[in-house]
């Protein structure tokens, strides 16, 4: 954050120091969380990701209600079973619990990866339309995270959305 603050403030001192430039540069600012946030495309995202896991979810739901009516069974009727009959059913909770741990840690190291897959895609796809859009509008300098303040007239993040979602509709055409 230091090294960017020291660049812009390099830049600026260049720019505003030197009359012939300063009212040629043209400067925007992206909020990237935002537009990260808000980004069609982030949305889609998290629409295919739940999509991709709703049935490994549902299935370790199903796996702790099958612990909850087995664990209630032994408390219930433990004290009236046989000795061997507890045992076994002690043993069946027992190894539920441990499917159960170990379904909830592939499914959570899955689901992260899967989401940095997705956020690396979205980046990169945000990356684009910031680089298309300061071409088109002839920015000479976008600047994105670590801006400490940036005013109205500099902020080209509603206009990032607004490609991003443009590139979106182009894209659900040709998929048609």
């Amino acid at each position: 954050m230091r090294n960017l603050t020291i660049i812009i403030s390099g830049l600026a001192f260049l720019f505003l120091n030197t009359p012939a430039y300063a009212a040629e540069v043209k400067l925007g600012v992206v909020n990237i969380a935002y537009v990260l946030k808000h980004a069609p495309q982030a949305a889609a995202a998290r629409k295919k990701l739940e999509t991709e896991f709703a049935p490994r979810e549902t299935r370790i739901v199903n796996m702790e209600k099958k612990l909850k009516a087995q664990s209630e069974k032994l408390s219930k009727d433990g004290s009236i079973m046989s000795p061997a009959g507890r045992k076994q059913l002690e043993r069946k909770i027992l190894n539920l619990k441990r499917d159960i741990k170990r379904a909830k840690e592939e499914f959570t190291e899955d689901l992260n990866i899967r989401r940095n897959e997705e956020l690396n895609n979205l980046q990169k796809v945000v990356n684009q339309a910031i680089t298309s859009l300061a071409e088109d509008k002839k920015f000479d300098v976008i600047f994105g995270d670590n801006v400490m303040y940036a005013n109205k007239r500099t902020d080209i993040t509603k206009q990032v959305l607004s490609r991003l979602a443009s590139k979106l509709k182009v894209k659900s055409k040709k998929n048609k």
